[in-house]
């Protein structure tokens, strides 16, 4: 009696890679556009910050900040505020 051997066939192999590549292709895409709009969203938010820390700061000292007067008095930090200015620009 022979022993058969078990395993893939190179036919099966192909098939399953076709398989793996096109289910890539679909979704990769859709993965990439979610995490702009996740980046987009993110950056929204963190501007409503900043205009809220803008506006205390007005109370608290009955003028308008700079960008500099903001950072250094500890109401934002520089990754907000450029955040901030990405959102104002557009």
């Amino acid at each position: 009696m022979k022993k058969q051997a078990s395993g893939f066939t190179l036919l099966e192999m192909i098939v399953v890679i076709f398989v793996i590549s096109l289910l890539l292709l679909l979704f990769v895409p859709k993965l990439i556009k979610q995490k702009e709009s996740a980046g987009k969203q993110s950056d929204v938010a963190i501007a409503k910050v900043v205009e809220t820390q803008i506006e205390v700061f007005e109370l608290d000292h009955g003028k308008k900040p700079s960008k500099a007067e903001l950072i250094d008095q500890g109401y934002v930090k520089e990754k907000q505020y450029e955040a901030y200015e990405r959102v104002e620009e557009k």
